[in-house]
């Protein structure tokens, strides 16, 4: 890949904040700072920043830190104008000369770090997986204070008075939540027992409305998914979720130079350990958890019920344990997943 010195003439380096950005314009051969300034985080600002960087160069690059959080909005202002925007995603952090920091030397450094990469990465896209990752935090946000109100309720129903407690003995967990939201306590019971009956019926009724809420995002995924990307529906164990958290990470083709970059990114990338005749590989535990998640899933699915995965995992239990064949299952899970996102969906 070209140097991005060869591309443009100056780049932009912004440090981002809540309410304030700062950017720096950058001579794209000598690396000398140009200009700077500090505007605030609102379309007025975004356009301050267009007009300086106008006022330089057409061909230009912007370097920002952070377009998934601060930087977002910026990022969406450019990326309607057709702007190049190069996303530091983990900027390197190199020892500061006497101790010197601030927001103009911070984007000085976002815009020098830009030149000096062989591999730039582009913000993920908004549209369909700005929805998507939402959707996936929000019903993931459900779904865990589900499971601790459920915790909860289930640890008070042990510790409770008889007369509670007894209501509740040898049912399952659906009918235990399903009783306790309609507990009512007795003018007959003493403070305690009241006690327990009233967090208890709140316990259940936030269960079940949090597995309503979680429900209602899961149905609205499988709609995105089933606009955009339907195909990866298709593959044995992928369903709404886990396609969707494989396009949030994918998010558009070009994104990554090839599988082995994504199956790093999944962390499903095997990392070498090899000594002396020795020769092995460890675990990858770096990347995206969630979409190695996501990836685990997929094998599990299919180790039970895909019989070409099934025959696989036979052939290879003559030389891997269980733990080895499904970290080559995953690889070829990352493998499989992006060469099928890249060639972009299938018409009938």
């Amino acid at each position: 890949m070209s140097m991005l010195a060869e591309l443009v003439d100056v780049v932009i380096g912004i440090d981002t904040h809540k309410h304030t950005h700062t950017a720096a314009v950058v001579n794209a051969a000598t690396g000398a700072e140009v200009a700077t300034v500090t505007v605030d985080t609102d379309p007025d600002g975004y356009a301050e920043l267009v007009a300086l960087a106008d006022n330089h160069s057409g061909l230009r690059a912007w370097s920002i830190e952070g377009t998934g959080g601060y930087g977002a909005g910026l990022a969406r202002f450019l990326a309607e104008r057709d702007e190049l925007v190069i996303e530091l995603d983990r900027p390197n952090r190199p020892a500061r000369r006497n101790g010197a920091k601030s927001d103009p030397l911070d984007a000085i450094r976002a815009a020098r770090e830009a030149l000096t990469r062989e591999h730039l990465a582009q913000p993920r896209a908004s549209g369909e997986r700005a929805a998507l990752s939402v959707r996936l935090a929000a019903r993931r946000s459900a779904v865990d204070a589900s499971t601790v109100a459920q915790r909860q309720l289930l640890s008070l129903i042990t510790a409770s008075p008889e007369a509670i407690r007894g209501r509740f003995r040898n049912l399952s967990t659906t009918v235990t939540i399903a009783t306790a939201a309609k507990l009512r306590s007795s003018p007959t019971w003493d403070i305690e027992t009241r006690t327990y009956a009233e967090v208890l019926r709140d316990l259940a009724r936030r269960i079940q409305a949090m597995k309503t809420e979680a429900a209602s995002h899961e149905k609205a995924i499988l709609a995105v998914v089933r606009s955009w990307r339907p195909d990866l529906l298709d593959q044995p164990g992928v369903g709404p979720i886990v396609a969707a958290t494989v396009l949030c990470a994918w998010s558009h083709p070009g994104r990554f130079r090839h599988d082995g970059a994504f199956a790093n990114l999944a962390g499903v990338a095997p990392i070498p350990a090899s000594s002396g005749v020795t020769v092995r590989y460890r675990l990858n535990r770096c990347g995206d958890r969630q979409l190695n998640r996501a990836i685990h899933v997929v094998v599990l699915s299919r180790l039970r019920y895909d019989p070409a995965t099934r025959a696989y995992a036979e052939r290879r239990r003559v030389d891997k344990t269980d733990r080895e064949i499904k970290r080559c299952l995953k690889r070829y899970v990352a493998r499989q997943l992006f060469r099928q996102l890249e060639a972009g969906p299938t018409t009938p």
